[in-house]
C-alpha cells in the first residue's frame, strides 16, 4: 500500500517499521504489514517553498509491505490498488490500540 505522511512524521518512520492496513473493502480485518519504502523527496510540493506554513504542506511517499504468507491466503480480499487507511507505529514500544490488533478470517 502506498500512502502519504506529513514531513513532520516522515523523518521518523523507519524502514521496517510496522503498519496495520484496514481496506475500505475489508474493515473488519486488519492486516499487519511493514514500512518497505520512505521517498527522499517530498511529494505534491510547491517548487520553492519559503514559509513554515508551505513546509508543513509537504508530504511524502511511503509504501508498506504485507507478508507474502498472508497477503497469499487473502488475495481475494486483498489487491493492489484498494483504498485504505495505513498506521504506523513510530515507537515500537508503544502497544498497538485494541482497534487495530490484527484481525484475520479463519
Amino acid at each position: 500500500m502506498t500512502f502519504f505522511l506529513p514531513e513532520t512524521l516522515a523523518g521518523r518512520v523507519a524502514i521496517g517499521a510496522e503498519t496495520r492496513v484496514v481496506l475500505d473493502a475489508a474493515p473488519h480485518y486488519v492486516f499487519p504489514a511493514t514500512v518497505s519504502f520512505v521517498a527522499s523527496v517530498a511529494q505534491f510540493t510547491p517548487k520553492t517553498v519559503e514559509t513554515t506554513t508551505e513546509r508543513q504542506k509537504l508530504v511524502f511517499r511511503v509504501k508498506a509491505q504485507g507478508d507474502p504468507e498472508v497477503l497469499k491466503r487473502y488475495g481475494a480480499r486483498v489487491k493492489t490498488g484498494l483504498p485504505g487507511v495505513a498506521t504506523v507505529r513510530l515507537n515500537p514500544a508503544a502497544a498497538w490500540p485494541a482497534h487495530l490488533h490484527v484481525r484475520l478470517a479463519p
